[in-house]
């Protein structure tokens, strides 16, 4: 049996009957859709999709900076600030 991830459930044919009716009762929560009481799919709101999007690119970000940041000491380049210039 699959766990299910969300608070509110409805059926295939509750979505297709009232996709908005749904939303609204949910609040801003998932829904998992299910087929058959498995659920097969999940009905998230615009604005918690745009939070899980952000989430994701700070772990990217995060990760980008850590790979970034581990480095050696002798792949250090030493340089006069007066040459920048």
């Amino acid at each position: 049996m699959k766990q299910i991830l969300a608070n509110y459930t409805a059926s295939i044919t509750e979505l297709k009957k009232s996709p908005t009716k749904l939303l609204d009762e949910a609040g801003n929560e998932p829904i998992a859709i299910l087929n058959h009481n498995t659920p097969s799919a999940y009905l998230v709101p615009s604005s918690y999709y745009e939070k899980i999007m952000d989430i994701l690119d700070e772990h990217y970000l995060e990760k980008e900076v850590k790979e970034a940041l581990n480095y050696s000491k002798d792949e250090l380049v030493e340089v006069d600030i007066d040459e920048l210039i």
